[in-house]
């Protein structure tokens, strides 16, 4: 049964077929698109989106039968898909479905015809702390600021969790449009490197990109460093807003071969540049100094172009100078001054990221997010240097992610950690003591090790094990408030396990 209304063209009746600028004139005028076969209503477009496991082309008749009007496929499936589609729908077909899916987005939301500067951060550690700094300097400078990031999609007046770091392109969009409706000056976005594969930020125009270091984590997905390494670096070489600042760590390899690579290339980091330079050629650069670091925070000297200007902060590590030298740079480029970096005093820290547990004993427990070999290696290394008497790591490793990282992890919690407490993460759909048994191999050379799959015990253990001077750093899950056996996600917070073990031990 033909569903064409009189609205539609000659070519449309005849063939079946629409060209794609067609179609972006209808999303113009306030089409709805969807992924969802489920979800299609009456005179929808259907996009069938590449994927992995499964193929959007094979959703096609689910979407047909609940009303769709237009379906977007892929130009190689056409043999396929025209037959199914013939004399129920309006065919178009395009080379990328998930490109065309952004420019799909960009047109019905006209987000990049309204005044909204985008950020994209992406890399494997720092991207969350860096959007937290970014946020704090940019509102506190008097900007309305929203993020879409791993703990949640936030703007003033509005909060939702985040079921995934980068969501799918089409709430990208809207979440977008709907900042720009509540006044948002400036929109920051962590951009993981499965967002960038899967083309999810189609549509958007980036008025500065961050990279802040790449070290393993997802091959599960990616394969190979130098794959995970293209994924990242398309958010500098396939979003070109003319004039797009490339915010870039220069202490990293990889962000020395994108310095090298991006003619807005600005480099930041901790360090001369002399050789940098000699790798990348002259480029503008942020440089920072470690003045003092202590128990209560640091002090960083930050130079830019002729001038230097010394913050406070109350973050500790190296890995967090990092972060705030990129904020800054990333501020700079935005129209703030050395004067207004001073806000950066005030920064309280990122949930889940090297937070301290609040507790009535006055003991010294951490949570962080630190789930790769780096990120533990950083966060220990930190603790380390601030004269606890020992340190006592609680870790994990998540089920159904890369194994391979698995030994890698235990090593550099083996290098650090007079006591190391394996337990699980999130251990998905495998089996816990198979985890562990991944794992184990790279805790040869520790000092001591305590095993417990269930990890609410092996954190109370944890806190028994605890002397005056101590401190505990509870590792892998940070701000998360859930913890994944088999395929049911249950309630588990590493602060609340802490507290509640404190209670029990103490009381």
């Amino acid at each position: 049964m033909f569903l064409f209304s009189g609205s539609h063209s000659e070519k449309e009746k005849v063939t079946g077929v629409m060209e794609f600028e067609t179609l972006l004139e209808k999303a113009k005028k306030g089409l709805v698109v969807r992924t969802d076969s489920r979800k299609i209503q009456d005179g929808e477009c259907f996009v069938a989106m590449p994927g992995t496991a499964v193929r959007g082309i094979d959703y096609i008749p689910m979407a047909l039968d609940n009303g769709a009007r237009y379906v977007v496929a892929p130009e190689s499936a056409r043999d396929l898909v025209a037959p199914v589609v013939e004399k129920r729908a309006v065919a178009v077909y395009v080379p990328n479905p998930a490109i065309a899916l952004g420019e799909l987005a960009r047109a019905h939301f006209h987000i990049m015809d309204r005044d909204l500067k985008l950020v994209g951060v992406t890399g494997t550690n720092g991207k969350t702390t860096t959007t937290y700094i970014l946020e704090h300097l940019l509102a506190s400078s008097g900007l309305k600021v929203g993020v879409l990031g791993t703990v949640n999609y936030r703007w003033p007046g509005f909060v939702m969790d985040a079921p995934l770091t980068t969501p799918d392109c089409w709430m990208i969009h809207e979440l977008l449009f709907n900042m720009k409706k509540a006044d948002v000056d400036v929109a920051i976005m962590e951009v993981s490197s499965h967002a960038l594969d899967q083309y999810r930020v189609a549509g958007l125009d980036f008025d500065a990109a961050v990279f802040t270091n790449l070290t393993q984590d997802h091959l599960d997905y990616h394969k190979s460093m130098e794959s995970y390494f293209k994924a990242k670096s398309k958010l500098f070489a396939e979003y070109p807003r003319p004039g797009k600042s490339a915010i870039l760590n220069y202490n990293d390899p990889y962000g020395r071969r994108l310095l090298a690579e991006c003619e807005t290339g600005i480099g930041y980091g901790i360090g001369d540049t002399d050789l940098v330079e000699q790798e990348t050629g002259p480029r503008p650069m942020v440089k920072g100094r470690i003045l003092s670091m202590t128990g209560k925070g640091m002090e960083i000297e930050t130079a830019w172009k002729g001038k230097s200007w010394v913050i406070q902060s109350p973050l500790v590590g190296a890995f967090n100078a990092m972060n705030l030298l990129a904020a800054q740079a990333v501020g700079l480029q935005l129209g703030l001054n050395c004067k207004d970096m001073r806000r950066l005093s005030t920064f309280p820290g990122v949930p889940g990221r090297l937070e301290r547990v609040m507790n009535d004993r006055d003991l010294d427990i951490f949570v962080d997010y630190a789930h790769t070999p780096d990120a533990l290696e950083n966060v220990q290394h930190t603790l380390k240097g601030l004269d606890f008497k020992r340190l006592i790591t609680v870790f994990g490793c998540g089920g159904d992610r890369d194994r391979t990282k698995r030994p890698l992890m235990a090593e550099s919690v083996a290098r650090y950690a007079d006591v190391v407490v394996l337990t699980s993460d999130n251990p998905r759909t495998e089996d816990p003591a198979a985890i562990m048994d991944d794992a184990r191999p790279g805790l040869k050379r520790a000092k001591r090790v305590i095993e417990n799959p269930d990890r609410e015990a092996a954190i109370a253990v944890a806190v028994t094990e605890m002397e005056p001077g101590d401190a505990l750093l509870i590792a892998g899950k940070g701000h998360e408030d859930y913890q994944i056996i088999g395929t049911t996600k249950r309630h588990f917070s590493d602060k609340e396990a802490a507290l509640k073990a404190i209670e029990e031990v103490y009381s």
